[in-house]
């Protein structure tokens, strides 16, 4: 397995542009099952996990096509198999979003329990209900889940909890069901505003995606779409945290403000400048001082728990102690013991982390366990004393297109090293 061999102590100056969404983009594709058409998506970053969602659209019978920053998929004039590989399932999380496609186009989908990053259980129990509020019969067969239905029925559905997965799977099933669907308590992310900007193109008809409320009508077809994924804001949001954690200086290019305005507020106070230009761009000036910042993870749009983990790295070395409490998933503190191994001083207990800043981190052997606390780990060894061995760096890469290039452009000591 590849690992990433850093050396740090220096500050981050420079540009980054910031990639397409990975959280946008995997929905969108999947999308595609809804129609026979082609479909084009633009601005598709190079990602693990987009590979695997492209070979999960190939296994069940769509022609993909991948070129540089692009994929079009394309009908090969036979009906889907609605049978998805554990193999491919078992590696992204994301892969249960297939379920609702097929169902509404085909009335079945089977499909193992999905896997992903190490960072809690993650039921999709909610999605399980949404089908069923829509008139899907589930079964457990031999580890799979099989949901069939000749044709879904819209209803009104109030999600326990604003699940981004739920309400995208729910949101793909209903708009080929009939009749009007009403997900209430919906997630409210960008992500989920630009799948729904797609499926709109496509000819859904769909009102109130990023708010609490989403109402859709069912439509008899859907065509083919031509569509570019807004900017990744976990990215963005990432290299900023780079930059603050080396007291560097950073502009990104091809970026919105807008969505991270949760991180930028704490930002602000943790003492960094920041300068927004207009809607395309974000500059980052960080003090030499660092002032210690408590945060509690939400829902968008509150501080997004995919970056608690690189938050925590930040506070590693700032002045002072804060709080950090995780909401979403019980087990997101993972990277906290790896961190501790360069000499930070974190306390956990439950679902709030206790951080104590020190003066200097050192460099250690370490290793990531998901994408985020990956992502965390790189920050502490950019900014640590020495030099830290990170393992486990394809995790990493399902998050993050091409993360060590883009830090060398920003003067950053990175190297990956292939074994």
């Amino acid at each position: 397995m590849d690992r990433f061999l850093i050396r740090g102590g220096k500050p981050l100056r420079g540009t980054v542009p910031i990639s397409g969404s990975k959280n946008a983009a995997l929905p969108i594709l999947l999308a595609s099952i809804l129609t026979d058409e082609k479909c084009f998506l633009e601005n598709v970053p190079s990602l693990r996990d987009i590979q695997t969602v492209i070979r999960l659209l190939e296994c069940i019978g769509k022609k993909v096509i991948r070129t540089e920053g692009a994929v079009e998929v394309q009908s090969q004039g036979k009906k889907l198999a609605p049978q998805v590989p554990y193999s491919l399932v078992s590696q992204m999380r994301a892969s249960v979003l297939v379920a609702g496609p097929l169902l509404a186009r085909w009335g079945r989908a089977c499909f193992p329990l999905p896997g992903g990053c190490a960072i809690g259980l993650r039921p999709i129990d909610l999605h399980l209900f949404g089908f069923a509020k829509l008139g899907a019969v589930i079964r457990h067969r031999h580890g799979d889940i099989e949901l069939t239905s000749p044709k879904l029925r819209g209803n009104r559905i109030r999600l326990p909890f604003p699940s981004v997965g739920a309400t995208e799977n729910i949101l793909m099933a209903a708009v080929l069901a009939s009749g009007t669907t009403a997900i209430e308590n919906a997630a409210r992310e960008p992500e989920i505003a630009d799948l729904a900007r797609c499926l709109k193109q496509m000819g859904a008809d769909i009102e109130g995606a990023g708010t609490r409320r989403i109402r859709i009508r069912g439509v008899l077809s859907l065509r083919g779409f031509k569509h570019r994924t807004i900017p990744d804001r976990l990215e963005a949001g990432t290299y900023l945290l780079a930059a603050a954690i080396t007291h560097g200086q950073v502009r990104l290019t091809r970026t919105d403000p807008g969505p991270l305005a949760g991180l930028l507020k704490k930002l602000r106070r943790v003492g960094c400048r920041i300068r927004a230009e207009k809607k395309t761009g974000l500059s980052l000036s960080a003090p030499k001082i660092l002032r210690a910042t408590s945060i509690h993870t939400r829902p968008y749009p509150g501080f997004p728990t995919d970056l608690q983990s690189p938050w925590m790295a930040l506070m590693a070395t700032a002045r002072g102690k804060c709080r950090i409490q995780e909401t979403i998933f019980e087990k997101r503190f993972l990277h906290a013991a790896e961190l501790q191994r360069m000499g930070a001083k974190i306390y956990v207990r439950k679902d709030t982390a206790t951080v104590k800043g020190v003066p200097q981190l050192t460099g250690a052997p370490i290793m990531a366990s998901d994408i985020r606390g990956g992502a965390a780990l790189v920050l502490a060894a950019l900014a640590a004393k020495g030099t830290s061995s990170l393992q486990r760096v394809y995790h990493i890469d399902r998050g993050y297109e091409k993360m060590e290039r883009k830090l060398r452009k920003l003067g950053a000591l990175i190297k990956r090293i292939r074994q």
